[in-house]
């Protein structure tokens, strides 16, 4: 039996499909840079960039209304079905995973100008890797959506282990900055908290590499993921 859809419709349809898949990238590139200035502000002090941080995060709030956008439409005009459907739903979650990655770097942006005012007490070194970690993940996931790669999806959802330790050596070891010098509590809450929202970060990237593990099997991951994160049971004794 012929198709009801003429060429032109099918190749209109797959147009509007890669288009989807074109603001996905342009959204998630926009967020790793604004993951890769935001620690950049803090690393070196640069309370201009941070600025700059806080003000293109609106791009990304603009960028989670027109995928949602063009998503609904799509779904009402072409009722896809199948691995198209989980496509377009899947865009849809993950632009926002992507807006609140970008909430994540302007607030760190925000505690980077602050924590610049700051004496500075400690080496940064540890959340330069854990920047460059999570920037890896995100790219990862988002090239895995782009490229239909179901094996970088699953490497980039079993990588947060790495994520975690480094998180955990940040908050002992602020921890211990704070216990030894009460001088140092106001920067270190701060920083604190930008270690944190990296963490967190990194959450959202293996939950987008989730998303696209579905989308392109049709099959869910475990509900749980291999984690490290101890900051909870953290336990610091104050020094003798």
């Amino acid at each position: 039996m012929p198709s009801s859809e003429t060429p032109h419709i099918v190749r209109s349809y797959e147009e509007d499909l890669k288009r989807l898949r074109d603001m996905i990238a342009r959204m998630g590139g926009l967020a790793e840079r604004q993951v890769a200035d935001s620690a950049t502000a803090l690393i070196r002090r640069d309370t201009e960039l941070a600025a700059e941080v806080v003000s293109r995060d609106a791009q990304l709030d603009a960028l989670e209304r027109e995928i949602e956008a063009f998503c609904v439409r799509l779904l009402a005009l072409r009722q896809p079905m199948a691995a198209d459907l989980r496509l377009i739903v899947t865009s849809m979650k993950i632009s926002s995973d992507l807006e609140r990655i970008g909430d994540y770097a302007r607030n760190g942006a925000k505690r980077a100008i602050v924590i610049s005012s700051q004496p500075q007490f400690a080496s940064l070194n540890g959340f330069s890797r854990l920047a460059h970690l999570v920037q890896e993940n995100l790219k990862g996931a988002i090239d895995a959506l782009v490229n239909d790669d179901l094996a970088r999806a699953d490497e980039v959802w079993n990588a947060d282990q790495p994520v975690d330790d480094i998180y955990n050596g940040i908050f002992r070891e602020l921890l211990t900055f704070m216990m030894e010098d009460p001088r140092n509590i106001t920067a270190a809450t701060h920083l604190l908290f930008v270690a944190k929202n990296l963490e967190r970060i990194g959450d959202h990237a293996t939950n987008i590499a989730e998303r696209v593990h579905y989308a392109i099997s049709g099959h869910i991951l475990p509900d749980e993921r291999p984690k490290s994160d101890s900051s909870a049971y953290a336990v610091v004794r104050p020094p003798q």
